[in-house]
């Protein structure tokens, strides 16, 4: 079943489109309450949001639309998307929903959802939630009743993950992007004796991500080494993903820290199936450094969703993308900024040694990348000149690199990454992969 609203995570867009509005909230809310088979199980319908001003009114719609389903929604208020699906798993609600767009902009905004346990829905989930919405009736208010302890679980389960007093005489640098980690991370990490410098902790609705965050590190970067801290790290707006800079400065992407991470608990024998699961984003550098210790790295498509079902079915602990989407499936059923956070301090605490000579157990083979604003998403196989191109640059990589070319699932994007043996030959493929797809008039002016 193809899907029409649902993209790589949710259902996203500018708020007041004709998409992300109160009115399809509410239809959506009951499409999935009524998909969930709602009224024939128990348990309540948990939604969080992230501090988008367009976040509460889409979060009371969302729950109308659950309440006219027959499920009883529960408002957790502010709280990051992991904490959410975390609050899923641990009381057996029947349900999840995050009002959040991750990284993107204030103006827009999105509906994530999970299922029982915590999980992410499958695309034949989403499918049969959409096939549901014409179904639904005319939009009504609803009580929504709050819990306002689901940020203190989260805060005293997340201390938990190492020892008290861990962190004394750590001085970290914390980016909470204005968003639903401002509440969380930072007093996390002060709990386990960290002295913490905040930054990003002041949200008034439109600042989400604004030169703040994982897309925006440069003022982390600086107070690091400014502040002699030992690390910073950067979330996105709903805290799933994480970005982490070493004490000089220098910035580790989810490739790194998954190497990282992996490394480790290979050395240690502690990753299952000696197993590593990543996306087609991840730099070919990943599966050199697991082999050499005789580990192995699966690949599938872009999207933590497609992470997350492929080490359900490897019996993998240990997955992510480069975006900085890391989960750690022995403690999550998603990504988490903060979890992931708190296992690389694991790892530095343990062999005592800085993040700057942790990061250098691996290689990272040349790539660029770039992303084309586009008009019109027509099938890559349809235009005759990117096709050729594409495949002039597969041959000619063919067991040294490789191209990357797909759409956004989240915003109107041509994607474009290659990699290579050298700087020269990767810059080349990138330029002609660009001019092929602007000369296909599908790329917006710049």
């Amino acid at each position: 079943m193809s899907r029409r609203y649902f993209g790589t995570d949710g259902v996203r867009g500018p708020y007041g489109g004709p998409v992300i509005n109160e009115a399809f909230a509410f239809r959506l809310g009951w499409a999935a309450a009524t998909w969930s088979g709602a009224t024939q199980v128990t348990g309540a319908a948990l939604l969080g949001r992230d501090t988008r001003a367009s976040a509460p009114s889409l979060l009371a719609a969302v729950a109308a639309g659950i309440a006219a389903a027959g499920l009883r929604p529960v408002s957790l208020g502010v709280l990051p998307t992991p904490a959410v699906a975390r609050a899923v798993q641990a009381r057996g609600a029947a349900l999840g929903v995050v009002l959040t767009a991750s990284h993107n902009p204030a103006a827009d905004n999105g509906i994530k959802f999970f299922t029982r346990g915590g999980r992410k829905l499958t695309d034949a989930d989403e499918a049969a939630i959409e096939a549901r919405l014409d179904a639904a009736p005319p939009p009504q208010a609803a009580a929504l009743p709050q819990d306002d302890l689901a940020v203190q679980e989260y805060r005293e389960w997340a201390a938990t993950l190492l020892p008290a007093g861990a962190l004394n005489g750590w001085r970290l640098v914390v980016d909470c992007a204005h968003g639903a980690t401002a509440e969380t991370t930072p007093a996390v990490l002060r709990q386990l004796g960290a002295e913490v410098i905040a930054l990003g902790i002041a949200p008034d609705g439109l600042n989400i991500n604004a030169g703040v965050g994982s897309e925006h590190p440069e003022a982390l970067r600086a107070a690091v080494r400014s502040s002699g801290a030992r690390l910073g790290l950067a979330h996105d707006g709903d805290g799933d993903r994480l970005v982490l800079c070493d004490e000089t400065g220098t910035l580790l992407d989810g490739d790194d820290l998954l190497t990282l991470l992996a490394l480790d608990a290979l050395d240690r024998d502690a990753l299952p199936g000696r197993t590593l699961v990543v996306t087609e984003q991840s730099n070919l550098g990943v599966d050199a450094a697991l082999a050499r210790r005789s580990g192995r790295v699966l690949r599938t498509a872009t999207g933590d969703r497609q992470v997350i079902a492929r080490m359900r079915e490897e019996g993998a602990v240990l997955g992510g993308e480069t975006s900085g989407h890391i989960v750690c499936g022995d403690l999550s059923p998603t990504g988490d900024g903060l979890v992931a956070a708190l296992r690389v301090l694991e790892v530095m605490r343990r062999r005592e040694e800085p993040l700057s000579r942790l990061r250098r157990q691996w290689d990272r083979f040349p790539q660029r990348s770039t992303a084309l604003r586009v008009r019109l998403r027509p099938p890559l196989a349809s235009l005759p000149t990117l096709s050729a191109t594409i495949t002039a640059w597969e041959r000619s990589l063919a067991g040294r690199g490789r191209v990357l070319v797909r759409y956004s699932g989240t915003e109107p994007l041509l994607r474009l990454l290659v990699e290579g043996p050298t700087e020269a030959e990767v810059a080349r493929g990138l330029a002609e992969l660009a001019a092929a797809a602007r000369a296909e008039g599908i790329a917006a002016d710049d």
